[in-house]
């Protein structure tokens, strides 16, 4: 198969400037200019849902949902930035892993996600 990762996710931004400053700051997954984020090798997945899905809000068209280690620590963090994070225990399993959820400051959906321990 030729198609080897995903080499961007680009959206629509009132303030691109300020929202790549707050993705670099808080999730540290922005470069600078076009230098690109380099990410650790693991499993992505590009899944479509039923247009009516609750899975995210029913106004948003994409959730963003970045692998993550050291789930608890980063939403302590976060936390400490006045960024708040959703946990429920329904979300997590041991075949899939644990999850949190946090908006970034346009109000895009961020699912933040610690893959189980191989």
């Amino acid at each position: 198969m030729p198609v080897t990762g995903i080499g961007g996710f680009f959206f629509r931004s009132k303030d691109p400037k300020g929202l790549r400053a707050w993705y670099a700051e808080h999730l540290g997954v922005v470069g600078e200019g076009w230098s690109g984020w380099q990410q650790q090798a693991g499993t992505t997945y590009i899944e479509p849902f039923k247009h009516d899905t609750d899975y995210f809000a029913a106004d948003k068209h994409y959730i963003l949902n970045l692998r993550v280690t050291e789930l608890d620590d980063l939403v302590a963090t976060l936390g400490q930035a006045g960024i708040e994070a959703i946990t429920k225990d329904e979300w997590n399993t041991p075949e899939t892993g644990r999850f949190a959820r946090i908006h970034d400051p346009e109000g895009n959906p961020i699912e933040l996600w610690e893959p189980p321990a191989e």
